[in-house]
């Protein structure tokens, strides 16, 4: 039987009747009869009756009837209409899907009423009502721990809707801290799943969860931080203690295998991370976890993002990505410096040579067009301007910083290799300059002493560009 993309007409006396005794739902064309008579299947699908069978009905329970499947698709498309949506909430629709979560074995019934819930929640009323039932929380929390991919995306596609409510957002973070075992599942998900949209889904949720509540984000960090990290596996026979760090570097590597551009959000976690001091710590003294994490993020910087054969205006889509990539390399260098893979002649150069080019670009991007016409979008485009400057402003004050730190550490050897090999060229320099200057003096006239024992010609035409440069030397 193939999918309808709408329930199926009844015939036209039935809808002659049908409409002229208000049977539409709210201004749309969707009937209400054959939305109870769906319901009402699903009513009796998790029935005391039905739910009593013997186990040889168990597989039978695990599979849909392809008619109910088709019909309860329809309801899951009808209830992106808030008409729709709000003719379900009245229905108490709500619990009965909760019933079917407790119930039903199906999977793919499972996944439609946790989505359908999902739709509903999108409109502000409906999202507040299901929020404050307890009951319903309880059972969509515990389709965390599903086994079933699209059910667990469908349930953090709610959560995440949820989550973004601001009426509600805290209810559902206390929820989540109430239940320690959820941190365990969203852990084993990102460790261990290779379905990228369920992977790029569940770590929204813990961007959300971490933007909202920095409290429950230090609890998550030290979670599994009380045992040995070098203890053996073998050792215990035991559920396996999941450490956050490396479970978050296991998705981010499985999100970069099919598409880098997906990997913004697990890069911002990682940055929200840096924000507290046992975040760091997590990421610089979990063993091989850190250097694995500068190992992408540097590759990222160095040979994928923003790359020298990419246009100036890639900027504008990167650079949300690059201030989380930039601002963790920068938090890992300034805070263990004495770790084999952050030698500086290893990875100084390679980091230089990427912020200039970000710098360059970004400055192309800034770039005023000439004789801007079509008056009647000016105001729109003022605005979206502003909100890229605002982007470009933070991503800026990240690069300048990192920048700094790393010409800070330079020695008279590295500044040699950089000049012979081009990181240090005189335009690099000079674009190095215009974005440190004047708040990173200092670092720059120190680098410039260094210059001037390397190559003077440089350093005398770097101080001419710049005359306030032109110091004691």
């Amino acid at each position: 039987m193939d999918r309808n993309p709408s329930p199926p007409p009844p015939g036209r006396d039935q809808e002659e009747e049908e409409v002229a005794g208000g049977d539409c739902i709210g201004s749309t064309v969707y009937s209400k009869h054959w939305l109870f008579g769906v319901l009402s299947g699903l009513i009796q699908i998790v029935s005391p009756e039905n739910t009593k069978s013997s186990s040889d009905d168990e597989e039978q329970q695990t599979e849909l009837d392809e008619e109910m499947e088709n019909e309860i698709c329809r309801v899951w498309d009808m209830s992106m209409d808030e008409d729709v949506a709000l003719f379900l909430q009245e229905f108490n629709a709500p619990d009965i899907f909760m019933g079917v979560l407790a119930k039903s074995k199906c999977p793919r019934l499972r996944e439609i009423c946790v989505g359908i819930l999902g739709n509903m929640a999108c409109f502000q009323e409906i999202c507040v009502s299901i929020s404050s039932d307890k009951n319903l929380g309880q059972v969509l929390l515990h389709c965390l721990y599903d086994s079933d991919p699209p059910t667990l995306l469908e349930t953090s596609r709610l959560l995440l809707t949820c989550l973004s409510q601001a009426e509600v957002a805290s209810v559902w973070v206390e929820r989540i801290r109430e239940h320690p075992a959820i941190y365990d599942s969203i852990c084993f998900i990102m460790s261990s799943s290779t379905n990228v949209d369920l992977l790029v889904k569940v770590g929204e949720v813990v961007d959300k969860l971490f933007d909202l509540d920095e409290k429950l984000m230090l609890e998550w960090v030290r979670n599994g931080a009380t045992q040995p990290l070098d203890q053996p596996q073998e050792e215990s026979e035991e559920q396996p203690v999941f450490r956050l760090v490396p479970c978050i570097l296991e998705a981010a590597k499985q999100v970069r295998s099919e598409n880098p551009e997906w990997l913004d959000v697990y890069m911002h976690i990682l940055q929200l991370l840096t924000t507290v001091d046992d975040g760091i710590q997590a990421i610089v003294h979990c063993p091989d976890t850190g250097k694995d994490i500068w190992n992408l993020l540097f590759d990222l910087v160095c040979h994928e993002f923003c790359q020298s054969d990419d246009p100036p205006i890639i900027l504008q889509e990167q650079k949300t990505v690059l201030a989380s990539v930039f601002s963790v390399l920068s938090a890992i260098y300034a805070s263990q410096t004495e770790q084999e893979y952050l030698k500086i002649e290893k990875v100084d150069l390679p980091l230089i040579d990427s912020l200039i080019r970000v710098l360059q670009n970004m400055e192309q991007c800034q770039k005023k067009p000439e004789n801007s016409t079509e008056s009647n979008t000016e105001e729109t485009k003022k605005t979206d301007l502003t909100q890229d400057d605002f982007h470009l402003k933070i991503l800026k004050d990240i690069l300048c910083e990192f920048l700094s730190n790393i010409f800070q550490a330079l020695t008279k050897e590295t500044v040699a290799q950089g000049v012979k090999e081009g990181q240090l060229s005189k335009q690099k320099c000079s674009s190095a300059f215009q974005n440190l200057l004047p708040f990173y003096s200092p670092v720059v006239e120190d680098f410039i002493k260094i210059l001037h024992e390397v190559d003077k010609a440089l350093a005398d035409d770097l101080e001419k560009s710049f005359p306030s440069l032109k110091v004691q030397t």
